[in-house]
């Protein structure tokens, strides 16, 4: 598997951390150009690889830690995401107010499926706010739980993977409508710290 990383805020920064330290190699791209993530590649090794947005869409599994208002411009890059494993890592929040946006009770990761044709979106990294995403994985004698979702088994699984290799662990919670009343932002299990102890 190949992976890519889109966006450097909070969140891409916090797992752009993860796969340095566990020497994952992980291509990441912006919308600014491969030349403005040089600075982060330095700080963290060959195991970050700055890239232009086209070559960061062409790996195997597709991290977006970029806003989900952003997701329509990504859109335009790829026409068709058909064998890509998109890992849907946005939060649909309006703002100043800080609560879920009004998406017509539609899911915001069927909406990025629907802007994405043929990717396998798989829910995951949304939940646990960005200085916590950033920190040791392993907490009180256990390994902080990353929450995943999505329609594909094993699309799921890859992610579930992934997830494991990073040092958290994974918790498949079915598909996406049945996880979004605790996965979506404003769910029960946003910004909860889950430990799984052993």
């Amino acid at each position: 598997m190949t992976y890519a990383i889109i966006g450097s805020g909070a969140i891409g920064s916090a797992l752009i951390t993860h796969f340095s330290e566990k020497r994952i190699p992980v291509k990441v791209a912006n919308s600014r150009g491969a030349a403005s993530l040089d600075a982060v590649a330095g700080k963290h090794g060959d195991a970050v690889i700055p890239v232009e947005l086209d070559e960061a869409l062409a790996q195997d599994i597709v991290i977006l830690a970029l806003p989900f208002t952003a997701v329509p411009d990504l859109a335009k890059v790829r026409k068709d995401w058909s064998g890509t494993i998109v890992v849907d890592a946005t939060n649909a929040i309006k703002f100043p107010e800080f609560r879920p946006a009004d998406l017509g009770g539609r899911l915001s990761s069927e909406i990025v499926a629907e802007a994405l044709p043929g990717a396998k979106v798989v829910k995951a990294f949304n939940t646990i706010p960005a200085a916590v995403l950033a920190a040791d994985p392993v907490e009180a004698s256990g390994r902080r739980v990353v929450l995943l979702s999505g329609n594909d088994e094993a699309a799921n699984a890859s992610v579930a993977g992934l997830i494991e290799k990073l040092g958290f662990a994974a918790l498949d919670l079915g598909n996406l409508k049945a996880a979004a009343p605790v996965q979506q932002f404003g769910g029960s299990l946003v910004a909860v710290n889950l430990i799984k102890k052993g």
